[in-house]
């Protein structure tokens, strides 16, 4: 059984032809197989290194992180305790000033949508009485040509 890739990173017929046709399709294909085959081979280590590198970054960040999360929840005491306590009446406070805060933001939101939707109705009502207004038949009869003065003027005996 042969165990060779048909697409690999070497200059085999077939990626020479996806190559050409990339380059006749989109031409930043035709360079991306190019240096596929080119440079392939590199991918491997590439991915490793690029893997190792975010590894390092992402681990920094959840150091930061769980020293951020014991200072903020109060597990790291300082040793003084008036200190302590403050700091956690402090927090307290903030979490409470958050949580109105985050109530009022969505009463906001729940009034502006509700603005929104009121002036979406009043558009759409006027669309539709503009609309009727536009199809409705046209009685046209004789009192109507008549004129505004209800026909005075029109007819030889009324004068």
């Amino acid at each position: 059984m042969n165990t060779s890739a048909l697409i690999r990173p070497a200059w085999t017929p077939a990626t020479i032809a996806l190559m050409v046709i990339g380059f006749m399709v989109f031409w930043p294909l035709g360079f991306a197989m190019l240096a596929y085959i080119i440079w392939g081979d590199r991918l491997e280590g590439f991915k490793r290194d690029v893997n190792r590198a975010t590894d390092g970054i992402f681990a920094g960040c959840r150091r930061r992180s769980e020293k951020a999360a014991r200072w903020g929840h109060g597990s790291a005491r300082t040793g003084n305790v008036a200190f302590d306590d403050w700091r956690e009446k402090e927090l307290e406070r903030l979490a409470e000033q958050r949580r109105k805060l985050d109530e009022m933001l969505s009463e906001f939101d729940e009034y502006a949508r509700e603005l929104r939707r009121a002036k979406d109705q009043e558009e759409f009502d006027r669309f539709m009485a503009n609309r009727n207004k536009s199809t409705a038949p046209s009685s046209t009869s004789s009192s109507d040509k008549a004129g505004p003065e209800g026909g005075k003027g029109t007819n030889l005996l009324d004068d």
